[in-house]
């Protein structure tokens, strides 16, 4: 009863020095991020905007192609 309880105590131990080392490891790691700038977020965030925007035109455009075509022959 005792070799077991003593595992236990172990293992627990162990549990909590290796999250020790994993979270002193995320914080060394994560004063090595270089966050953009602010400017540098504005246009990437444009340039995403408009380039889903595009997508998007250009798929409602097929779209519409292809019901012409569809309803043109009567398939739909």
């Amino acid at each position: 009863m005792t070799n077991q309880t003593n595992n236990k105590v172990a293992n627990v131990q162990d549990l909590k020095a290796s999250l020790m080392t994993y979270f002193k490891s995320v914080k060394l790691e994560w004063g090595k991020i270089t966050w953009p700038g602010k400017q540098q977020v504005i246009v990437e965030t444009i340039y995403v905007i408009v380039i889903t925007a595009v997508f998007t035109i250009g798929v409602l455009a097929l779209d519409t192609i292809f019901d012409f075509i569809f309803k043109a022959l009567h398939l739909k």
